[in-house]
């Protein structure tokens, strides 16, 4: 996508649009710099150890306190449930590190969600999809200010690679520490197909389960995908650069989001019927034999 300045001739477009972008160029860089630099001492703080309530900083807990004994075994059950889906993977290849598959599950602890989004997010996969992102980026010529070439495919997936990266950092671990919101999404399993379908769709988009178990609205989502937006504003060309931009980048994403909850959803069904339809290999035999 193109700006556009309405000028009389060619050469004043040519001057004005120059000029135009060297002036918006430097004032995103540096607006983007200010208020990334401002969000992360903002967030600092907040990310600190979190002191149980009703105690003081200076304080410790007693070891025979109930409430301690709870936290223990919740951190314990947590740590076991997020280590089972540290394991999953579609087709053994892609993470499916953000579903549970049990409803009530244990909120994740503040760790817990950085090495999720860490662990997602470096994932050998995520280097393939940004490569393969890049390739087709590039044979369709998409951003053509990166130009062609190894320097332009290079641009092309450190783009795409970033886009994928803030991502999940922002709307996976920042804003769900903040807010104290559980970044996955709870597989429903069961009811009709239009249930399921709009659970996945729309539900899981607009609300998630914060810390405490509740449905709330999920700001992780939309404010996670809006500031990745406004970050890419950073490293693309000039022309794919704006605030209508980063809204448009933003509600891509969510939508692509929403789709990929559906698929989380269905899969499970769709993969244990093929399985029951494939030939069983009788005695002394394999399939694909003649």
């Amino acid at each position: 996508m193109k700006l556009g300045l309405p000028c009389p001739s060619p050469t004043c477009i040519a001057h004005a649009h120059a000029g135009y972008v060297n002036r918006a160029s430097a004032v995103a860089v540096r607006l983007d710099r200010v208020v990334l630099l401002g969000m992360i001492c903002f967030v600092a703080p907040l990310l600190s150890a979190q002191v149980p309530p009703g105690s003081s900083a200076g304080e410790k807990p007693a070891p025979s306190s109930p409430n301690l004994a709870d936290s223990e075994s919740q951190r314990s059950k947590a740590k076991e449930q997020v280590k089972k889906e540290e394991h999953q993977r579609f087709f053994r290849i892609v993470p499916d590190f953000y579903t549970s598959y049990i409803p009530d599950a244990e909120p994740l602890s503040r760790a817990q969600k950085f090495d999720l989004a860490r662990k997602s997010s470096l994932d050998p996969s995520s280097f393939a999809v940004a490569g393969l992102d890049a390739g087709i980026s590039q044979a369709e010529n998409n951003f053509p200010a990166y130009g062609q070439g190894g320097k332009g495919y290079g641009k092309r997936f450190g783009a795409s690679f970033a886009d994928s990266f803030d991502g999940t950092m922002f709307g996976g671990w920042l804003f769900p520490v903040l807010l104290k919101q559980d970044p996955r999404y709870f597989r429903k399993g069961t009811g009709s197909f239009r249930s399921r379908f709009y659970y996945a769709l729309i539900k899981t988009t607009v609300l998630c389960k914060d810390d405490n178990r509740r449905w709330v609205f999920n700001y992780s989502n939309f404010l996670g995908n809006l500031a990745a937006g406004g970050i890419s504003n950073i490293y693309y060309p000039a022309a794919e650069r704006g605030v209508g931009l980063t809204f448009q980048r933003a509600g891509v994403v969510m939508a692509e989001g929403a789709l990929g909850s559906v698929f989380v959803e269905f899969w499970p069904d769709i993969s244990s019927r093929l399985s029951r339809r494939r030939p069983k290999p009788g005695k002394g035999e394999t399939i694909g034999n003649p």
